[in-house]
């Protein structure tokens, strides 16, 4: 079968609520759109995400049974997990650091010198400023100081716990989202769910305390009354502004 377009993958995609019992996705298949998903961007390039493949029939319905055996679970004949890692920032941000040396090493003009000077003071200076605050008690301190420096000149504003929870979990979202296309341009369907029980999943993934569950993704081909009716959006006029 041909693939999709974007925008055909993007019309085809639909909240899938009920899957055909009968139709067989493939592992591989799932797997490669993952991979995908890897591509989107992330927030200063850290990817703090993870995706749990449920494969087993078994795993799967023991995670069903935490998202409350909702149709789209239940039915789903896989299930991703997307998990948010803020707590791996550290890791992400050694990484990024040892890819840029290794890049800049290759060459030797004075302009990639000071390129590189520029990337490793972001990530060695100002990235662990924003991250290093898991707790919060900086971050009181930071929005303090953005709220009275931030009247005489432009500054960037999200600098709490809170607010760094928030952007990794944009970062997620994209992901998601991207697989949910890949899964679409090759014909299958999907269903992202915030209903669960996040605390039970997270034991039953193993996942450590400082994780979180993003969303959910049930997979599978849809059955003729799997989509819970026409696709409703608001005007574009109350959603598009041009300035």
């Amino acid at each position: 079968m041909q693939e999709k377009s974007v925008s055909e993958a993007i019309y085809f995609r639909r909240s899938v609520r009920i899957y055909d019992p009968t139709k067989l996705i493939e592992t591989e298949k799932v797997k490669k759109c993952i991979n995908q998903a890897m591509l989107s961007p992330s927030s200063s390039n850290m990817q703090l995400w993870e995706f749990h493949h449920i494969i087993s029939e078994d795993f799967k319905n023991k995670i069903s049974k935490y998202c409350f055996n909702q149709p789209a679970a239940k039915t789903a004949k896989q299930l991703v997990v997307v998990v948010v890692r803020r707590d791996l920032w550290r890791n992400r941000l050694s990484s990024n650091i040892r890819n840029i040396k290794s890049t800049f090493s290759k060459t030797e003009k004075i302009e990639s010198s000071k390129q590189e000077k520029k990337a490793l003071y972001y990530y060695q200076k100002l990235v662990p400023l924003i991250y290093s605050d898991f707790i919060g008690i900086k971050g009181f301190f930071k929005k303090i100081y953005v709220k009275i420096f931030g009247i005489f000149k432009p500054m960037y504003q999200e600098v709490s716990s809170g607010d760094v929870r928030v952007i990794t979990h944009k970062s997620a979202a994209l992901a998601a989202q991207s697989f949910m296309i890949s899964m679409a341009a090759i014909g299958y369907d999907t269903c992202p769910m915030e209903g669960f029980d996040s605390k039970r999943i997270k034991k039953q993934l193993n996942l450590p305390s400082a994780s979180e569950i993003s969303m959910i993704i049930g997979c599978g081909i849809r059955k003729n009354n799997g989509v819970y009716g026409e696709r409703f959006r608001v005007p574009s006029s109350e959603t598009y502004h041009v300035h």
